[in-house]
């Protein structure tokens, strides 16, 4: 760790003005974070700040494409503080009931994979660890979560963890759609 995301890993965070700072954030993320159960934008309420972090430096950085978020996360936009404010505030909201689910036939087979290949890192409830920056998976949107791993396992999301990729590189369509629709239905953690 180097750079902004040391300094913004190492802020404390302030969650007032934190809120503030997420306001031009609402368009797309929603006011509560929510994101969209289409799944063009993911559940932010609830993911571990330091996951929070390290995607918005990641893109600052140019180490993960995300066209859309470049013009309001942006170094001429806010700065490192603003971004520990930004994952303060976020990750104290309340997780949403309503989730984008899937078509829930292929939950048996997600559960196997997720079960084998994925609770090592994300935890066995997808309650992910902050501390490794791994996501909290648990009630995240399918659509979003099918749209990420196809990108994780085809290598167009560069910031991803190297052995996820490499686990996950021999999924098939079909897998990868039965994993985001069993991590879908996980309920998320109690704050």
């Amino acid at each position: 760790m180097r750079g902004e995301k040391l300094i913004a890993l190492q802020a404390r965070g302030d969650a007032l003005r934190g809120e503030i700072s997420f306001e031009p954030c609402q368009g797309c993320h929603r006011i509560d974070a929510s994101g969209r159960t289409s799944g063009s934008y993911p559940r932010l309420a609830g993911q571990h700040g330091t996951v929070l972090i390290k995607q918005m430096t990641d893109i600052r950085a140019g180490r993960r494409n995300n066209p859309k978020m470049e013009p309001f996360i942006g170094d001429h936009v806010v700065s490192p503080m603003e971004i520990a404010d930004i994952a303060a505030y976020v990750s104290n909201l309340p997780i949403p009931k309503e989730i984008g689910q899937g078509p829930g036939t292929g939950i048996a087979h997600g559960k196997d994979l997720f079960a084998k290949d994925c609770a090592t890192c994300h935890g066995e409830r997808g309650e992910g660890k902050g501390e490794k920056f791994y996501p909290m998976v648990a009630a995240q949107h399918y659509r979003y979560l099918l749209r990420e791993v196809k990108f994780i396992r085809d290598g167009d999301r560069r910031n991803s963890n190297p052995e996820m990729v490499k686990v996950i590189g021999q999924y098939s369509d079909e897998d990868l759609e039965a994993v985001a629709d069993f991590m879908a239905q996980l309920v998320a953690p109690k704050k």
